[in-house]
């Protein structure tokens, strides 16, 4: 009976489920970038943030870290994991939450072809289309699927976007304790990132780097070092090669005029005619002009004021000055304390500096 039951399923169900081909050429959406002639980025163009990579591309910590965590048994299952799935179903029955027993497998078919609703036909459907997918995929494409599509909180999708939108680094860049940060992240991007929420991010990373431990992809004396390292998370803007926004604009309004909005997340890279060298010496010519403008005609006064309860919350004056641009070679800064003769700013990066009376005149 359970026999004839399955292959039905089988022959009858598994059939009417996507094809597994499509993800072998999944197209990745990703920004619009241009670049300079020789390529120089001068902008990003995107709601999504996406840094696509090769499974051989992504360091073995943080393969380790996922694994430890999400999916210990994922070089042996098939798709789905009894063992998961069993222990979710006690831990629920005794009223605590012992993870849901989704493989990595049965995600990357949530992300890819389901939607996330609650139902029995769904979760059917999502372990007959992890049975498949791990009948025509590698273990290793279905990993590099995993991290190159889970979202990661702030517009970041995939790890590799998730390291440069929270420590501005590239993935064989990050310590051990900023991999098992962003391996944590997954299970709820929303509140478990280190930005929305430091101390939850923190709890998580911790469980993390004990389940690399406990299977023994990291030694004790590496757990209780990271365990103890300082979250240094912060949002990075997309860094540019070359400071040319308007030409970047002009650009991107002609694309969108020509090809319209699809192209905006299409991954297309469009290079310009621009001179870097050139663009760099027009840049400091008008940049020394209006600084010489002021010198003539006196200080025009501040960006922004901020007002005593902003200055005490130190999460909004990182922001203040992370969203504010750079110009050339000056650095924004906050004045957080002011004397006659001297006042202590607030720089990027947490850095902290005293400007005098003299140094201004």
């Amino acid at each position: 009976m359970a026999a004839g039951a399955s292959a039905w399923v089988w022959y009858k169900v598994v059939p009417t489920l996507p094809d597994i081909e499509d993800l072998r050429t999944v197209k990745l959406e990703e920004p619009l970038r241009i670049f300079s002639q020789n390529d120089e980025l001068l902008g990003a163009y995107g709601i999504k943030r996406r840094i696509p990579k090769r499974f051989d591309e992504f360091p073995q910590t943080l393969i380790d870290a996922v694994l430890a965590t999400e999916d210990q048994r994922f070089f042996s299952h098939y798709g789905v994991d009894p063992k998961g799935i069993a222990r979710a179903v006690v831990g629920k029955l005794m009223g605590r939450n012992a993870g849901g027993g989704s493989t990595v497998t049965m995600q990357v078919a949530r992300n890819f072809f389901l939607s996330r609703e609650q139902t029995y036909k769904r979760k059917f459907d999502e372990i007959l289309l992890s049975l498949k997918i791990e009948m025509e995929l590698e273990k290793e494409e279905i990993m590099e699927l995993y991290l190159n599509k889970i979202f990661m909180g702030h517009r970041a999708y995939g790890a590799a976007a998730a390291a440069q939108v929270y420590y501005g680094k590239s993935l064989d860049e990050l310590t051990l304790a900023e991999t098992a940060m962003l391996a944590g992240i997954p299970q709820a991007p929303g509140t478990n990132n280190p930005i929305t929420n430091p101390s939850a991010a923190k709890k998580r990373r911790n469980h993390v780097l004990r389940r690399m431990q406990t299977v023994g992809k990291i030694t004790p004396e590496q757990y209780e070092q990271a365990k103890e390292t300082y979250l240094t998370a912060r949002k990075h803007q997309v860094t540019l090669d070359l400071d040319a926004a308007y030409v970047g604009d002009m650009v991107y309004q002609e694309i969108l005029q020509r090809f319209g909005k699809s192209v905006i997340q299409s991954g297309r890279r469009v290079y310009t005619s621009i001179d870097p060298t050139l663009q760099r010496a027009a840049n400091r010519a008008v940049r020394n002009g209006l600084l010489g403008y002021e010198r003539r005609h006196g200080y025009v006064g501040p960006l922004q004021t901020l007002s005593a309860e902003q200055l005490s919350d130190s999460a909004f004056v990182v922001e203040v000055l992370e969203t504010t641009p750079r110009y050339g070679d000056l650095e924004p800064a906050v004045v957080t304390a002011s004397t006659e003769s001297a006042a202590a700013v607030a720089l990027r990066g947490g850095q902290t500096a005293e400007l005098s009376l003299e140094a201004v005149q």
